[in-house]
């Protein structure tokens, strides 16, 4: 099947914007739900865009930049009815050590590599295979974030005069030790009011965004009553009421080569983090994302944002959670939410300079106890096997003590060995079935055929079980190395052997120079389409040579047995 006939059969690379009305019915009351749920999300996604941001170490305004030009162009594009995409938590610790590195001109270009990688990751159909990520490397890593952002959030909370905090998460808990004494009781009053207004309203009132109506209210008082705490406006000043023209930045080798580690990282958790998103958004909906589709449109998404002078962006959980329940019907929601924050923007930036830091940092850390999902992580270390709590403790430990992107690469590296030696354990040689249907070599006076010497006859079956690769391939040789005697003939049969790599034909290779070195007559029988296929490449059939393939055992048995009449005649 070539691409024009599988994406005409599939649709996989058709934005679900451009189905509407055709894969799924839309009507002008389906339109009122869009801008409902779109405006109501945008009004959530406000305080978060910017306080993620900040966080990261950027200003309010890339938050908003970011939500705007990447959810617009996310909805637009992607393979979700329901993506709500912006700035998220599981970005803030890798964006803050890129700018402390390399400034906000390396984040640009590492934001657009990773972009460039999602696109290339959807067209090449990796992202079902994102989704295989082990749950132990993604709750690990994921927990760290959660730690590493409520840990960054304790300055602003307690309002301690520290000009710049350590990025070392031990040093950083150190100098807020070191100030304890120097907190603003006022400003930890309004961070803690904000918490208890979120909990609140989570609790009587869960329809209402608790976060807006937490920083609402919180600015309220600081402004009602003037009261001395730090702002948007006093530490980064006033919001431009206007957008940023589109900037291209300079690539230089060394900045390419720098950055690179964390574009990979970037767009790794942009691909996990939004195809989990889209998993949780077909969960509540009972619809079916487009993975391929969806990587696609992040990376063209970070690509709009980084031009536009964003920050990194991938689909929120919570915000497309919103979405859904407040009506969403099609993409077009997302799209209204992105226009809500660019009316924000040109028409009340104003009001945030008024927006007291304390409350956005309370908001964080609610945001930080959501992800950080500590019953699965304890769940985890309590249940699940040995191997999996290993792996769950190694990515959390060294998100928090090292780095995110040393975390997520040795995670991945992780859950690959993880997968091998599962794989490897399902993978077998075994003694095969010497009494299936075969009377000539057994006969059918026989009683007990499992019981019959098979040594005497000089024949040894063996069967191969599971993938044929590096993990498992010496094994092989290893089996003809335990028999006591060896035999003239050996069959090995290949039917529960799904697939071949050039380290299992390296091995049948090996294994055949030995048989012939040892005067044994190697015989394959039941060989799938894709071993053979990579047996006939390799040229192995032909060095084996086609009389010594049998389709079923039966067959090879009758050509074993005519090879010893042969060797006795």
């Amino acid at each position: 099947m070539n691409l024009n006939s599988f994406l005409k059969e599939k649709g996989e690379f058709v934005p679900r914007t451009f189905e509407i009305g055709k894969a799924f019915p839309y009507s002008r009351e389906n339109l009122v739900k869009d801008l409902i749920a779109g405006l109501t999300v945008g009004i959530v996604a406000l305080p978060l865009a910017m306080a993620f941001s900040i966080a990261a170490g950027g200003s309010p305004a890339q938050g908003l930049y970011t939500a705007i030009f990447a959810g617009f162009f996310i909805s637009l594009l992607g393979g979700s009815r329901y993506q709500i995409a912006g700035p998220t938590g599981a970005f803030v610790v890798i964006i803050y050590g890129v700018i402390s590195r390399q400034g906000m001109e390396g984040l640009i270009v590492a934001t657009l590599l990773a972009g460039i990688m999602l696109i290339v990751m959807g067209l090449s159909g990796l992202g079902r295979l994102i989704k295989f990520i082990p749950y132990p490397v993604t709750t690990g890593f994921t927990t760290g974030i959660a730690l590493l952002i409520f840990s960054q959030q304790v300055k602003d909370f307690l309002g301690l005069p520290i000009e710049k905090v350590s990025p070392e998460f031990f040093e950083k808990w150190v100098q807020y030790i070191e100030n304890i004494g120097s907190l603003n009781p006022l400003t930890l009053v309004v961070g803690m009011g904000t918490i208890l207004i979120i909990i609140g309203i989570r609790r009587f009132f869960p329809r209402i965004p608790a976060s807006v109506v937490g920083v609402t209210i919180a600015t309220l008082v600081c402004v009602i009553f003037r009261l001395p705490v730090e702002t948007i406006g006093s530490r980064f000043g006033a919001i431009p009421a206007s957008l940023p023209l589109p900037h291209i930045p300079s690539f230089q080798w060394a900045t390419l080569r720098e950055v690179f580690p964390d574009a990979v990282t970037i767009a790794l958790l942009a691909a996990i983090e939004s195809l989990l998103s889209a998993v949780v958004a077909d969960g509540m909906t009972g619809d079916r994302h487009k993975a391929n589709m969806e990587l696609v449109a992040q990376g063209v998404g970070n690509i709009a944002s980084a031009l536009f002078g964003g920050i990194p962006a991938t689909g929120a959980i919570a915000r497309t959670a919103t979405n859904i329940k407040s009506g969403a019907q099609s993409p077009i929601a997302g799209m209204v939410h992105a226009l809500t924050l660019l009316l924000f923007v040109l028409f009340l930036a104003p009001l945030a300079s008024v927006i007291p830091l304390a409350s956005l940092s309370a908001v964080l850390m609610v945001v930080a106890w959501d992800m950080s999902e500590l019953h699965r992580f304890i769940r985890i270390i309590r249940k699940s096997p040995r191997s999996d709590m290993i792996v769950l403790l190694t990515t959390f430990t060294l998100t928090v003590l090292i780095d995110l992107t040393v975390a997520v690469e040795v995670g991945v590296v992780l859950a690959a060995f993880l997968f091998l030696r599962r794989m490897v354990e399902t993978a077998e040689i075994r003694p095969g079935n010497p009494d299936i249907g075969s009377e000539l070599v057994y006969g059918p006076s026989n009683e007990h055929p499992h019981e019959l010497p098979r040594h005497a006859k000089d024949i040894e079956i063996y069967e191969i079980t599971g993938p044929f690769f590096f993990g498992v391939a010496d094994i092989l040789q290893d089996t003809l190395m335990t028999l006591e005697k060896k035999p003239r003939v050996f069959i090995l049969q290949l039917a529960q052997v799904p697939a071949i790599d050039s380290t299992g034909i390296a091995a049948l290779e090996s294994f055949l120079r030995y048989c012939k070195k040892h005067h044994i007559n190697l015989l394959l029988c039941e060989i799938r389409e894709q071993p053979r296929r990579a047996l006939e490449k390799a040229g192995f059939i032909q060095e084996l040579g086609e009389e010594y393939l049998c389709s079923t055992l039966d067959e090879a048995l009758k050509k074993a047995e005519a090879q010893k009449q042969d060797k006795k005649a």
